[in-house]
C-alpha cells in the first residue's frame, strides 16, 4: 500500500535530522589546525611523524601540519610570524630572540643530548686540519652550528675567522655535497653519518661525546599559552603518547621513518630504532641544568645572558602535569 508522509511528518522529520546532526557535531568537535615545523628530515625529528600517522594528534583534537624549513633560524622566525604553532627551535636561537623581546618558550625536551656528528674528508685528521676549510650546517644559528662553533673553539680554533660556513638545508643535501667535494666537513646525523663513514669520510667530532646539550624540543609562544593553553597541553599530550608509542611498537616506528626518511636499508633503520629508543626522553622535562656551554656560546653576542637564568627559557608545567597525574606512568604499563 503506498504511503506519503504529511507536511508535518516532513517537518518533524527535518528537525529530527537537525538535532542529531548537531549532536553530532558536538560530540566530534572539528579538529584544531596547527603548524609544526620540522627543521631537519632526520631520525631525531620522528616523533611529530609517528603522532601524525598513528593519528594521536588526531586523537587529541588536532589537525597538524608539518611544514619543513630551514633550521632553527628559519623556525624561529616563522614562529614568532604567526605562521607556526611550535617548532624545535634550538635553545641559543631561542634565548637570543627572547633577549631581544621575543617571547619563545621550551615547554619540553625530547632528547638530553645531541646526535649530530662532524663529518669530514679522510685526509682531515684533527681539527687543526679544518683552518681555511668549508663547513656546512643547516643554517646560520642552528643547533649544529652552535655545537661544532664550540667544540671547535675548544681545541683552539676560531671558528668565526678560520673556517667557512655554508648553510645547506637538509641532512641528505649536506651529505650530497660533501660526497661531491663541495665542502670539506658537513653536520649530519643518523643515518647520513653512516652513509658518509661507508664512503670513506671520517668523525671528526661526536657532538654527544663532546658536549651535554639538549635537543629536539618543543618551542611555542608565551603569548599561544596566555591564549590558548589548551591546545599547548593537547600539543604537548600529543608528543608524550608518541615517545611512548614509538619506543613500544618498533615495527610501525620503522615503517613511518620508511616512509620520511625515504631509506628501506634494514641496517639503518634497526640502527636508528636501537638508538633513538634510548635517547627519547619518557618524561620530556624541559632541561635546565648542565647549560654553561649554551650560556657560553650566547654570551659571545649577549653577555647579558648570565643575568638570565635557565628557568627563564622554560615552562615544565605541561608535563609536570601529565607526570603528576600518572597519564605518562599508564602509557608504559603492563607493556
Amino acid at each position: 500500500m503506498k504511503t506519503s508522509l504529511t507536511p508535518r511528518a516532513i517537518v518533524a522529520a527535518i528537525i529530527c535530522l537537525l538535532v542529531f546532526s548537531s549532536y553530532a557535531q558536538a560530540q566530534n568537535p572539528p579538529l584544531k589546525k596547527v603548524n609544526w615545523g620540522m627543521t631537519a628530515l632526520s631520525a631525531a625529528m620522528w616523533i611529530p611523524w609517528i603522532a601524525k600517522d598513528a593519528k594521536i594528534y588526531e586523537k587529541n583534537g588536532l589537525d597538524v601540519e608539518i611544514v619543513l624549513l630551514r633550521g632553527s633560524g628559519q623556525s624561529s622566525q616563522a614562529l614568532l610570524g604567526g605562521s607556526l604553532f611550535a617548532a624545535p627551535v634550538a635553545l641559543p636561537q631561542l634565548m637570543l630572540a627572547n633577549l631581544n623581546g621575543a617571547d619563545m618558550v621550551n615547554v619540553a625536551h625530547t632528547i638530553a643530548s645531541a646526535s649530530s656528528k662532524l663529518l669530514v674528508r679522510p685526509e682531515i685528521k684533527t681539527p687543526l686540519d679544518l683552518r681555511g676549510k668549508k663547513v656546512a650546517t643547516s643554517s646560520i644559528g642552528s643547533l649544529g652550528d652552535f655545537l661544532f662553533r664550540y667544540a671547535l673553539r675548544k681545541y683552539g680554533i676560531n671558528p668565526d675567522r678560520e673556517i667557512t660556513w655554508l648553510s645547506i638545508g637538509t641532512n641528505a643535501e649536506r651529505l650530497q655535497a660533501l660526497l661531491t667535494g663541495v665542502i670539506d666537513g658537513a653536520d649530519v646525523t643518523y643515518p647520513a653519518d653512516i652513509q658518509a663513514e661507508r664512503k670513506g669520510f671520517r668523525v671528526l667530532i661526536d657532538a654527544r661525546k663532546e658536549i651535554t646539550f639538549p635537543t629536539t624540543s618543543v618551542v611555542t609562544r608565551r603569548k599561544i599559552i596566555r591564549e590558548d593553553r589548551d591546545t599547548v597541553m593537547r600539543f604537548v599530550r600529543s608528543h608524550v603518547e608518541a615517545i611512548a608509542f614509538h619506543k613500544l611498537n618498533k615495527d610501525f616506528a620503522l615503517k613511518v621513518l620508511t616512509k620520511y626518511v625515504r631509506t628501506t636499508d634494514p641496517e639503518f633503520l634497526e640502527g636508528s630504532y636501537n638508538l633513538f629508543k634510548q635517547d627519547f626522553i619518557a618524561a620530556p622535562y624541559p632541561i635546565t641544568k648542565g647549560l654553561e656551554p649554551t650560556y657560553d656560546y650566547v654570551a659571545q653576542t649577549r653577555p647579558d645572558i648570565r643575568n638570565h637564568k635557565p628557568e627563564e627559557f622554560v615552562d615544565a608545567s605541561f608535563v609536570s602535569e601529565l607526570d603528576k597525574s600518572g597519564f605518562i606512568k599508564r602509557l608504559y604499563e603492563n607493556r
